[in-house]
């Protein structure tokens, strides 16, 4: 996968998850594809409230996403190629509407590729992004402003290297996320459109 364009690549690639994340919450039973934070807090909460067949439901998820990272690692081991995971994420992500299975099948199909692609590619040029989650991202962004504002000499935290390409990410999760719900009531099969998003990335 070429480098050329690492910040659009990062762009397209949290449109991809906002995409994913809002149309999964919206159709999938109010479960992210992509945000395993919220997922594990929403499991819990089932959990305290005794609601152990939704707990379940929740973790449902957690262990796809996993197994998703896990393959991807797999296949960067044997191919040393982030394009792999990123087209077979694409073509989950194209096939998952048209199989006919039910609504846990179709939301392990869509948490699966979102591991795939959280482990396929972690860096931008020089810059470790994730672009399947945005919270260290804000936090980022915080730490940037505030040595951009006020540069410590003594005492230097780490640099915060590309706060453009941060501001990005973030960017493009929301800009996916209300794509995602703008999407589900114009098409039948939106997660169609993060596939063919992956496709350019993969040729950036």
């Amino acid at each position: 996968m070429s480098e050329r364009h690492p910040r659009l690549q990062a762009l397209l690639l949290t449109l991809v998850a906002g995409l994913a994340d809002a149309v999964g919450f919206l159709t999938m039973g109010g479960i992210f594809a992509a945000n395993m934070t919220g997922n594990t807090v929403l499991a819990g909460i089932a959990l305290a409230d005794g609601h152990w067949e939704l707990a379940a439901h929740r973790f449902i998820p957690l262990v796809a996403f996993f197994l998703g990272a896990l393959l991807a690692r797999l296949l960067l081991r044997l191919t040393h190629k982030p394009a792999v995971p990123l087209l077979l994420e694409a073509a989950l992500l194209a096939v998952v509407g048209f199989l006919p299975v039910g609504r846990d099948i179709e939301l392990m199909i869509a948490a699966l590729a979102m591991g795939l692609q959280a482990s396929a590619i972690t860096h931008f040029g020089t810059t470790a992004v994730s672009t399947v989650v945005v919270t260290g991202t804000i936090a980022r962004i915080a730490d940037a402003v505030l040595d951009r504002l006020w540069f410590a000499e003594k005492r230097p935290l780490p640099l915060v290297a590309t706060p453009r390409l941060l501001m990005l990410t973030w960017a493009g999760y929301f800009a996916g996320a209300l794509a995602g719900a703008l999407l589900i009531k114009a098409i039948s099969m939106p997660l169609l459109i993060p596939a063919a998003l992956l496709i350019v990335v993969i040729f950036l």
